[in-house]
Parts: structure tokens; C-alpha cells; sequence
């Protein structure tokens, strides 16, 4: 089995745990944080769909839990299925979002680095949206 190295990006949000959790397992709300899904986000027949860079994608995501684990699975156009671990942990009073970019096979060093960038912005846009709730 080929294995692709992996990074772990992560934000510390001035927010609790549940609230990230909540705000971010919200598929309608990825228009408002996640770039790489931001538009034309809607549920078909019980499925998520998004219009993406890439074109238009599923989304599947984790069961509700209690763990903070908001996975998703992501279908391309082309049918690959990408996982993408992302956990919500308690970190004092607030949380941290971590958030797992795999490489994919055939994925240069740039365009794994363009990827990587792309979740770090939605992840600070994350922060963003979360620090301004009440």
C-alpha cells in the first residue's frame, strides 16, 4: 500500500468546543468558512453537493457525535473519494480545529502546498466567523 505524507493544520477559536462543532458540522453554513465548497451548496435526496473549484462535488459527513469529529468524506467529479479527517478539541475555555490535508496520488509539491494553503485560510476564516458570534 502507498502512503502520501499528511499535514495537520490547526486554529485555536476563542469559542467553545460544542459551539465550533455545531457551527461547522452545519452543511449549509460551508458557504460562510470553506472555500474550497463555497458555493451552491445543497442537500439532494438526503446527500449534500457542492460547487467547488473542482467542480461539483458530495459531501459526505460524520454522523452527529459527541467527539467532535467532523469528517467528511468528499466526492470528486471523477469519482475519487477523499477523506478528510478534522477534529474539534476543547482547549481551555476555547477549542482547536485540527484539520488533516493527505496528499492524494499524483499530487505535486505545489499543488499539495496550494492545497494545504486553501484549508489554512477556511480554517482561519473558521476562526473569524466563530470569534464574531455571540
Amino acid at each position: 500500500m502507498e502512503t502520501s505524507p499528511s499535514r495537520h493544520l490547526s486554529v485555536v477559536v476563542a469559542a467553545p468546543a460544542h459551539v465550533a462543532y455545531a457551527y461547522a458540522a452545519d452543511p449549509e453554513r460551508l458557504p460562510e468558512w470553506a472555500a474550497g465548497l463555497a458555493a451552491g451548496v445543497e442537500q439532494v435526496d438526503g446527500a449534500w453537493y457542492a460547487d467547488s473549484p473542482m467542480g461539483r462535488v458530495r459531501v459526505d459527513l460524520a454522523p452527529a457525535n459527541d467527539l467532535g469529529v467532523l469528517d467528511h468524506v468528499v466526492t470528486m467529479p471523477d469519482g475519487e473519494r477523499v477523506l478528510n479527517p478534522v477534529r474539534v478539541l476543547p482547549w481551555g475555555e476555547g477549542c482547536e480545529v485540527v484539520f488533516t490535508v493527505r496528499r492524494r496520488a499524483g499530487v505535486d509539491d505545489a499543488e499539495f502546498e496550494a492545497d494545504c494553503a486553501a484549508v489554512a485560510a477556511d480554517l482561519e476564516a473558521l476562526r473569524d466567523r466563530l470569534e464574531r458570534r455571540d
